[in-house]
């Protein structure tokens, strides 16, 4: 193989490789004898088809993936020859007028991950806000539990409804007088007062009775899911089957042993141990922002150009997703674009912070196990069905960057808290309100060359940011019930998610795609980083 090296520009390379007809030919000729007993032809005994007729049968077949294997073996060899560490997969052509028989003139075109300067990770310090658990915070999540395990009773029949009572009924939906697709159920159980039905169908429940019969006239919203129901009139036939009372579970033992445990205090165990875990993670939030934003300080590098923009359409995907579910998609769209700049920003940001903690940990021998690997490699086959994961699997363990992948954001935590050890940290004790705003506040503004970053780590090869798609009215759960949910709920607010350090090289861990905050959050959609 003959290489000529046609472009060294910054971090850009191209080379031209030529493959010679003898080479190729010598691969097809070992193929061909490999697999010539394995040839089943009329009129020859298994395994004695001449060599030219297993050629003149499948020869154009060898000669591809002869080619194929040629090139990828010569790609490989230049990578190995020049030492080069590809940023992204190189860009492979074969010149147009190639020829079976002749030679095969290859141009490979590449960029190649910079040299990363010895991170300077002497003088960092750190502050760890530390929340402590207290009795009172134990007793209100104790209380918000215990209002979760609302139960209901039935009711006298006499009993008129009222808002946060169960009334349970069968319906029939229609429009014009036409029963609609979606719009019939039986059982349908909907609490009062919850805004779970579409404008005006809740209300008119108010006052009715067991064993009524009787028909509402609600309008659908203009935003409905279903495109025929969109600001329909409708009418709605309601057998009233059951009223029901709520009765408010009782902080005592009898709630801690309908939930098959053994005490109150266990319950009270199990709520503390949850509300700790939440802490911890709001102080590595904070703490882990603090120390990339003085590595950020610290460091500014050429990055990969097609690194930054494979980072950047990932958030920018997941921007127009966000931005499709706002009140006003095109104006949230617009602002976007207008602030395309600061996204890019951040992508570089990500991109640059990726090999920087990827420099650390591989110089520090930070590293993720063969045991840890195999723990990740199973939870994220989880995702599939029983035939798939078996594939996905394999999948993982022969491709390379799939495996990066997977492995990116635990290998990132590791170094991150490689990290910590070696910082000075002093530690301040504060309020949930107080480290909540400090992160809060902290999401309101760019701070280092770029912006701050959070990384939502799932340890699964594609982050997902999962949204209630609207329901359609011809769904079901509890008989034809989402044909009277109103689809156009507010959303909860999201935690502000997006840009972590991107380390995706051949010789750091690639980190995952997160998702971004909605268009209206600019900076905060790529900030905030996720212990």
């Amino acid at each position: 193989m003959q290489t000529v090296e046609t472009l060294n520009e910054g971090l850009k390379r191209a080379y031209s490789l030529k493959i010679t007809a003898k080479d190729i030919e010598s691969r097809v000729e070992a193929e061909i004898k490999k697999v010539a007993p394995q040839i089943r032809m009329p009129g020859f005994r298994p395994g004695k088809v001449p060599a030219n007729l297993v050629r003149k049968m499948h020869g154009p077949a060898l000669t591809q993936d002869a080619l194929n294997t040629s090139i990828q073996d010569g790609i490989q060899q230049l990578i190995s020859e020049k030492k080069l560490r590809p940023a992204m997969q190189p860009s492979v052509a074969l010149d147009d007028g190639y020829e079976i028989g002749k030679d095969a003139e290859i141009t490979v075109t590449l960029e190649v991950l910079p040299e990363v300067p010895t991170p300077a990770i002497e003088g960092l310090t750190l502050e760890r806000l530390v929340v402590p658990v207290d009795d009172a915070a134990v007793d209100a999540q104790l209380q918000r539990f215990a209002d979760q395990q609302k139960r209901f009773e039935d009711a006298p029949k006499t009993h008129k409804a009222k808002t946060g009572d169960l009334v349970v009924m069968d319906f029939v939906g229609k429009v014009d007088g036409v029963a609609f697709d979606g719009g019939t159920g039986e059982d349908m159980s909907v609490e009062i007062g919850t805004g779970r039905l579409i404008p005006g169908f809740e209300d008119q429940l108010i006052g009715v009775k067991k064993g009524a019969e009787l028909t509402i006239n609600v309008n659908f919203p203009d935003d409905y899911a279903a495109e025929n129901l969109k600001g329909a009139a409708a009418t709605f036939d309601l057998v009233i089957k059951d009223v029901r009372t709520p009765k408010e579970a009782a902080i005592d033992e009898e709630l801690a042993t309908s939930l098959g445990l053994e005490s109150l205090e266990q319950l009270r165990g199990l709520l503390k141990g949850q509300i700790e875990q939440e802490h911890n993670g709001l102080t590595r939030t904070h703490m882990k922002r603090k120390l990339l934003d003085q590595l950020a300080v610290g460091h500014d590098f050429e990055v990969p150009p097609s690194m930054v923009e494979a980072e950047f359409q990932q958030i920018w995907a997941q921007l127009q997703h966000e931005a499709s579910h706002e009140a006003d998609p095109a104006e949230a769209i617009a602002e976007m674009e207008a602030e395309r700049g600061d996204y890019l920003a951040i992508a570089e940001r990500r991109v640059r912070l990726g090999l920087l903690l990827s420099e650390i940990g591989q110089k520090n021998g930070v590293e993720v196990t063969q045991q840890e690997m195999n723990r990740l490699i199973a939870q994220a086959a989880q995702q599939y069905s029983p035939e798939e994961r078996t594939r996905f699997i394999e999948y993982v363990r022969q491709e390379p960057m799939a495996a990066a992948q997977l492995r990116a954001p635990l290998y990132e935590d590791k170094v991150v808290d490689w990290l910590f050890e070696k910082a000075t940290i002093t530690e301040r004790e504060v309020t949930r309100e107080e480290i909540e705003a400090a992160i809060e506040s902290e999401d309101s503004h760019v701070h280092g060359p770029g912006c701050g970053h959070d990384h939502d780590h799932d340890a699964k090869p594609a982050a997902k940011a999962k949204k209630a798609a609207p329901k359609k009215a011809a769904a079901t759960e509890d008989a034809a019930e989402p044909a009277v949910e109103e689809a156009a709920k507010p959303a909860a607010k999201k935690a502000k998610k997006a840009a972590e350090p991107a380390v995706e090289h051949a010789d750091a861990e690639p980190a995952e795609a997160k998702p971004a905050k909605k268009p209206a959050a600019k900076k905060a959609a790529a900030k905030k980083a996720d212990a």
